[in-house]
């Protein structure tokens, strides 16, 4: 089993920044690999980036410039920083990791970008 908890979210003007962050627990020993993912309003979940344990990192193009994705080992911790922030970018936030055969997720963080 692995919890998945994200926070950071909020309200942020076009231009601006936020970090957000997802903490895992449980068996973390097994986890290779997190993926952030974003739920506009009305639209499917779509995957945003992605970090490997050893810290190979990977973005969906619409964010490659913008977003950091970057982990902290000892404090079980994966980030998103995002910069310059656009009112697309407005949605729900998760972070996501597969192991032994199931998907684990986080409640997910609201993320809201004002134009």
């Amino acid at each position: 089993q692995v919890q998945l908890v994200e926070s950071g979210g909020g309200l942020v003007q076009a231009g601006g920044s936020l970090t957000l962050s997802c903490v895992a627990s449980g068996s973390i020993f097994s986890i290779n690999g997190i993926n952030w993912y974003g739920q506009a309003p009305g639209k499917q979940r779509e995957w945003v980036a992605a970090i490997t344990r050893v810290g190979n990192t990977n973005y969906v193009d619409s964010v490659k410039g913008r977003f950091t994705i970057s982990r902290d080992n000892a404090k079980n911790t994966v980030y998103l920083q995002m910069n310059n922030l656009k009112p697309e970018d407005t949605a729900v936030y998760y972070c996501h990791t597969f192991v032994r055969g199931s998907n684990y997720w986080g409640q997910g963080t609201q993320v809201t970008v004002s134009s």
